[in-house]
């Protein structure tokens, strides 16, 4: 027996409808978007305590959440796909390298945890999680654990699991809760402002 799941539209599926003959160009339009985006989040470096941050991983969690998991999944594929065709689009590159090398290099795993993440907080929107301040707040926690884990590790293997803690995740924690409220604002308000409208 099968369940019906009601599905609550994104906030990408309020602005622009996702139906008929536009659906695909729909989607190509905002992945394209999407990874300009993210590209540029990734050479934004914002001066905070103790090193400073990109405003990447706030980027990838508002993507999954504004256009819901496929579309999320899909945009941040796309953006890697870009990557490891060469573009320096990644934090870092060309300095630090571009390509497949940089992938697969110490911040590989991260990622690998941008798309899993689009896509988990994309399906908790696509169930209303965007709604309100909490479950915004919920949803974005997550979806940086999801982010952190594979990352965590990835770099464990190259320089133990303590020192991976240590420089690849306890550094960006402070700046991933100042994200994460300040997503737990914008979505809200920008449901709220969808309603007025």
């Amino acid at each position: 027996m099968s369940e019906n799941v009601a599905f609550a539209p994104t906030l990408s599926d309020a602005i622009w409808k996702n139906e008929g003959s536009n659906r695909l160009l729909r989607g190509v339009v905002l992945a394209v978007i999407g990874s300009a985006l993210l590209a540029l989040s990734a050479k934004v470096q914002v001066p905070f305590y103790p090193v400073p941050q990109t405003m990447q991983t706030l980027v990838v969690l508002m993507i999954g959440m504004a256009f819901g998991s496929r579309l999320g999944l899909a945009t941040v594929a796309l953006y890697l796909a870009e990557g490891a065709a060469g573009l320096p689009i990644f934090a870092g590159t060309p300095e630090k390298g571009i390509g497949l090398a940089y992938m697969m290099g110490p911040t590989g795993g991260y990622l690998l945890g941008f798309v899993l993440a689009a896509a988990v907080v994309g399906w908790l929107a696509e169930r209303g999680w965007d709604r309100g301040i909490v479950t915004t707040a919920a949803a974005m926690a997550i979806g940086n654990v999801v982010i952190y884990l594979p990352g965590i590790a990835w770099l464990s293997a190259a320089v133990g699991f303590d020192k991976a803690v240590l420089f690849g995740m306890q550094p960006f924690l402070l700046g991933d809760a100042a994200k994460l409220v300040l997503a737990a604002l914008a979505m809200p308000m920008a449901w709220k402002i969808l309603r007025r409208g």
